[in-house]
C-alpha cells in the first residue's frame, strides 16, 4: 500500500505540472515584431504544422483538452482576451463567451475535435459493455454520455460556448480537488499504518509488546532529531539553496538572479515542479531512504505541503504559477525576511484521535461485512453441493432404469397367449389332458348331473330365460359354450 500511494503522489506532481505548462502556453505574451526590410530578407520556407506538444495532464480527456487549447491559441482575438482575463474570470466562464468571435476556421476545427471526442467516448462505452458481457444489449449512448461533464452531449456535432465553459470548469475543478483527495489518501495511509502497528502489538506477549513499544519510541525520537528546517520560501531557505546548490556567496543573493537560475524551462514562471525542486535540501535534513525511521511516503507529503504553502503566500492571482513579479513582491514581505518556524509532519499529525477511532470502526464494519459475505457464500456453496448430490443420485437412478430396459429388450420375453371371449379372458388349454399354462392351477370342478329333458314350457318362457342369460353374460345355447362346459339348460337351472 505504501508504494502504491507513493507512486500516485509522484504521478500527481507530473499531472499538476503538465496542467501548469498548458496554462503557461495560454498566458505567454507574443513578442513584438521587429521592423525589417522585407526586400532584403529571404522568405523562410513554410514548415509543416507540428502536432501539439506532448503534455499530459493526467486527465482522461487530456488529449481533447490539449487540442482545444492548441487551436484556440492560434486565434489572435482569443489570445488577446485570454491575456487580459484573470483566473477568477476564467473560472466563472467569462472567457468562454469569447468563443463567438474566433475565426470560422478555428470553429470548424473545434467542431471536428468534439465529434471525434464523442465518437471516442462512444467507443469506450461499447468496449466496456463488451467486456462486461453485454454484447446483445442495446446501448443508450446519450444516457451514458451524461457522466462526462466536460462537454455538452446533447449536441455532439458542434463546439459551442457551453462546451468551452464546461471544459474549463471541469479541468479546473478536477485539478483543484486533486490536492484535497491527495491529503485524504495520505491521512488514510497514516491511520492504516498506526492500525497495523496496534494489531501487531495484540499478537505479542507482554515482554515482546514492551520491547516493541520501546523500539517504536526510539525510532520516533531518532527521526525527530534532525537539523533545523527553514521556512519554505523564506530568505534563509532560498539563500541556503543559493549557497549549497548554486555554489554562490550568500552575501551576493539576488532574488531576480535566483529566479532566473531556477526557472529551468525559461518560461518566466515557477511551476509546481520547479518550486518543489527548491525544497530538496530541506527534505534531506529530515529524510534518508536508508534509515529505518524515515518514511519516504511522508517525505513526499512534506514536499507537497511546502509547495502548497509557498503557492498560498506568493501566487496572488491563484493561477497555480509564480511569475517573476509575484516572486519579487514576496521577497519584500516581512514573512520572507522574518519567517515563523516550520512545523514538520512529526509535529503536525495528519489525523485526530476522533478520526482514528472512526477509521477503526469503519475497518471493523468492513471486516464484519466481509465475514458475513464469506459465511453466506459458504452456505450457498454447501447448498449447491447438496443439490449436485441429488442430481447425481437421480442421474444414477435414470441410468439404472435405462440399463434395465435394455436388458429386457435383449431377453425378448413374450407374454403367454390368451383367448378372449365376451366377459373375462380365459387361458387357452394346451395338450391332450387340457393342461393349463405354467403358473395356472386347475380349479376343482363338481360333477355335473346329466342333462335332463326340457320341461313342457311355453316358447315365451324360454325366450325370457335367454334374455336373463344374456344379461348375465352367459351363453344362450349349447353352441355358444366352449368345449367341456355344461349345457345351457343346466346353466339355466342353476340360475333358477
Amino acid at each position: 500500500m505504501r508504494f502504491g500511494i507513493h507512486n500516485k503522489m509522484c504521478w500527481s506532481r507530473a499531472l499538476l505540472t503538465s496542467w501548469l505548462v498548458l496554462l503557461i502556453q495560454l498566458l505567454c505574451v507574443e513578442a513584438v515584431p521587429i521592423s525589417m526590410d522585407k526586400t532584403k530578407v529571404k522568405e523562410p520556407e513554410p514548415k509543416a504544422e507540428e502536432p501539439p506538444a506532448s503534455v499530459d495532464t493526467g486527465l482522461h480527456y487530456d488529449r481533447y483538452l490539449r487540442e482545444v487549447i492548441d487551436f484556440l491559441e492560434k486565434d489572435q482575438h482569443f489570445r488577446e482576451k485570454l491575456h487580459n482575463t484573470d483566473m477568477e474570470d476564467i473560472k466563472q466562464g467569462k472567457l468562454a463567451k469569447e468563443l463567438d468571435f474566433v475565426s470560422h476556421h478555428v470553429r470548424t476545427k473545434l467542431d471536428e475535435l468534439k465529434r471525434q471526442e464523442v465518437n471516442r467516448l462512444r467507443t469506450l462505452i461499447k468496449a466496456k459493455q463488451d467486456l462486461e458481457g453485454g454484447n446483445d444489449i442495446a446501448v443508450d449512448h446519450q444516457a451514458l454520455l451524461k457522466q462526462f461533464e466536460y462537454l455538452n452531449h446533447m449536441n455532439p456535432h458542434t463546439f459551442e460556448v457551453d462546451d468551452l465553459d464546461r471544459l474549463i470548469k471541469s479541468a479546473t475543478n478536477d485539478l483543484e480537488n486533486y490536492d484535497k483527495e491527495r491529503h485524504e489518501e495520505f491521512k488514510k495511509y497514516e491511520m492504516m499504518k498506526e492500525h497495523d502497528r496496534r494489531e501487531h502489538l495484540k499478537t505479542l506477549d507482554d515482554d515482546e509488546r514492551k520491547r516493541e513499544e520501546e523500539h517504536y519510541e526510539e525510532m520516533r525520537k531518532k527521526h525527530a532529531d534532525h537539523p533545523k528546517v527553514n521556512h519554505p520560501g523564506s530568505q534563509n531557505q532560498l539563500k541556503e539553496v543559493w549557497e549549497e546548490a548554486d555554489g554562490l556567496d550568500p552575501e551576493d543573493f539576488d532574488p531576480k538572479t535566483f529566479f532566473n537560475l531556477h526557472d529551468t524551462n525559461g518560461d518566466g514562471f515557477f511551476d509546481e515542479q520547479e518550486l518543489e525542486a527548491l525544497f530538496t535540501k530541506e527534505l534531506e535534513k529530515i529524510y534518508d531512504p536508508t534509515n529505518e525511521e524515515d518514511d519516504m511516503v511522508e517525505m513526499e507529503e512534506e514536499r507537497l505541503r511546502m509547495r502548497e504553502h509557498v503557492m498560498n503566500e506568493v501566487d496572488s492571482n491563484k493561477d497555480r504559477l509564480v511569475s517573476l513579479d509575484e516572486f519579487l513582491v514576496a521577497t519584500k514581505k516581512k514573512e520572507f525576511l522574518e519567517p515563523d518556524s516550520w512545523e514538520t509532519l512529526e509535529q503536525n499529525q495528519a489525523y485526530t484521535d476522533e478520526e482514528m477511532r472512526e477509521f477503526e470502526e469503519h475497518l471493523a464494519q468492513q471486516e464484519h461485512d466481509l465475514n458475513q459475505k464469506a459465511f453466506d457464500l459458504q452456505k450457498q456453496r454447501e447448498e449447491l453441493e447438496r443439490q449436485q448430490e441429488q442430481l447425481n443420485a437421480q442421474k444414477m437412478e435414470l441410468q439404472q432404469a435405462v440399463e434395465h430396459m435394455e436388458r429386457l429388450k435383449t431377453q425378448k420375453v413374450d407374454p403367454p397367449p390368451e383367448v378372449h371371449v365376451e366377459g373375462n379372458a380365459i387361458p387357452e388349454l394346451h395338450g391332450v389332458d387340457n393342461q393349463l399354462p405354467p403358473g395356472h392351477h386347475a380349479e376343482p370342478q363338481e360333477h355335473q348331473p346329466a342333462p335332463q329333458a326340457p320341461h313342457d314350457n311355453t316358447q315365451e318362457h324360454h325366450e325370457g330365460q335367454n334374455q336373463d342369460l344374456a344379461q348375465h353374460g352367459l351363453p344362450q345355447s349349447h353352441q355358444d359354450l366352449p368345449p367341456g362346459y355344461p349345457d345351457v339348460p343346466q346353466a339355466q337351472h342353476d340360475l333358477q
